[in-house]
């Protein structure tokens, strides 16, 4: 899957004209062959040449691998969410690269959405103080934390590292009181198991900290 052609575009953009032909559709399912043209003089595309394929193989290889997540729990209902597990300089760019391979961006920093997690928990003196200083989505590890968020008003849990076991439990317990969100040890071979158990979200920090670059490649033909 290609993520990344207008990045691509815009470096050689910056560095002289340039024809930039797409073959195939950006967010596309594509068989390995030729994705697009770039038409331009030899100092141009020797000179963007890396860092635009820096840009797209990073990108298309974050789509790829969250698009094959998307496949895994197709029919469950469950949406996949990224994570803060970012490049630091490229998050922007790569949870754009989530949401061509078909997940969700969960959140972009500190500023646009609170999750109240293990630390700030422990700061707190437990769950529910945590809860009554500020209101947001609260990690879980077990069932006794799970109930005393409930039982303080969270409208969104997040359930850390649970068994499959736990994790049916814990979704049967909190279904009509809270969004319920799965993370921990998630992969490709476990993934539908855990959206099988009703949770209604499923954050996966490996799309973008594990993501294998697509191997892309740049070749000039002299006319």
């Amino acid at each position: 899957m290609i993520a990344g052609f207008d990045v691509a575009k815009w470096v050689f953009e910056e560095l002289g004209e340039v024809g930039f032909i797409p073959l195939v559709k950006e967010g596309e399912w594509i068989k390995p062959g030729r994705i697009a043209i770039i038409k331009g003089k030899a100092r141009v595309l020797l000179t963007g040449e890396r860092v635009a394929l820096n840009f797209l193989q990073r990108l298309s290889g974050i789509a790829t691998l969250t698009r094959r997540f998307v496949d895994r729990v197709k029919g469950t209902g469950v949406k996949i969410l990224d994570t803060r597990k970012t490049t630091p300089g490229l998050r922007y760019l790569e949870k754009y690269a989530v949401r061509v391979g078909g997940g969700f961006n969960h959140r972009f920093g500190l500023f646009d959405a609170v999750l109240i997690k293990d630390n700030h928990i422990e700061i707190a003196g437990g769950v529910g103080n945590a809860l009554k200083k500020v209101r947001g989505e609260i990690e879980v590890k077990n069932l006794d934390e799970l109930r005393e968020a409930l039982d303080n008003g969270a409208e969104r849990v997040l359930l850390d590292n649970m068994s499959i076991e736990t994790l049916k439990k814990a979704v049967h317990i909190a279904r009509g009181k809270a969004e319920v969100e799965v993370s921990g040890g998630v992969n490709l071979e476990n993934v539908r198991e855990i959206a099988l158990t009703g949770c209604d979200y499923i954050s996966v920090g490996m799309l973008t900290h594990s993501a294998r670059a697509l191997d892309i490649s740049l070749e000039i033909t002299v006319k």
